[in-house]
């Protein structure tokens, strides 16, 4: 039976930001297919929009799983069908466009965290923050060989250039991460335009004094606060406790989203 049966609570919010004219993330919020998802475009007006989109509309149709590996093998069945369409619109256009992404499914007790690019899944549990993903970034890499330091990096010329992405590529990079959900776990995706304001100490303490809600509007407020200086998106995802049988948290799936 699909994790869905557990009390779950989620929602999703996506803004232009203060600088952008446009807004090139798309986000994915499906508590019943066990399937959160935020895509972050790029390749120029118009074109980076298409390219996350692309991508939210193939995971759209994944419909309800049998199985934990079979919600996985419809997920990347339809992350190849968005490459090939995007790929597709690239050649047709004569330019290269694409789209980060970043993933989070559940069933089962289980998730697995997908991702290509610099979209981050970030999990708080026992009110520790820890970063799932791990970003698709030159300056990651050179991180890596410790050929910078964390302080270097963060002022780096170079850090924004992605090293994998959907859509670049005939075949799709993507990493994972799984692992057991536990009562009480919150998962973070967001694009880079919330880490580009907002601490990994700051987003720990929003999503901890919140419901899903209220923490994914609080971080926006702060992002556009600051500038925004590039568009933001951010899901929520919170696992619910249950107590005696009973979930402590709302009814077995609620979620929710919005736009800016």
């Amino acid at each position: 039976m699909n994790n869905v049966a557990l009390p779950f609570e989620s929602f999703g919010v996506s803004h232009k930001g203060c600088v952008r004219d446009l807004n090139e993330d798309s986000y994915l919020v499906e508590p019943r297919t066990g399937l959160w998802v935020v895509a972050d475009g790029m390749g120029g007006h118009d074109a980076g929009e298409v390219a996350s989109a692309s991508i939210v509309d193939h995971l759209a149709t994944i419909g309800i799983a049998s199985s934990a590996p079979d919600l996985r093998a419809r997920f990347e069945d339809r992350l190849s069908r968005a490459n090939a369409e995007i790929r597709g619109i690239s050649e047709a256009r004569g330019i290269t466009i694409g789209s980060t992404f970043a993933a989070l499914l559940v069933m089962d007790g289980r998730f697995a965290c997908l991702w290509a690019g610099d979209s981050r899944v970030y999990l708080v549990r026992n009110a520790s923050i820890s970063q799932i993903s791990k970003d698709h970034t030159e300056v990651q890499e050179l991180l890596d060989r410790g050929m910078i330091s964390a302080a270097e990096a963060l002022t780096w010329p170079r850090r924004n250039v992605i090293t994998h992405a959907v859509g670049v590529s005939d075949d799709v990079v993507i990493d994972y991460q799984q692992g057991e959900t536990m009562p009480g776990d919150i998962f973070v995706l967001n694009t880079d335009g919330l880490t580009a304001h907002v601490s990994d100490a700051e987003i720990e303490a929003a999503v901890l004094s919140a419901a899903p809600r209220a923490a994914c509007e609080n971080l926006l407020e702060t992002v556009l606060a600051r500038g925004g200086t590039d568009n933001v998106t951010i899901i929520l995802v919170k696992i619910g406790d249950r107590r005696n049988g009973q979930a402590a948290g709302p009814h077995p799936a609620t979620a929710g989203g919005r736009d800016r």
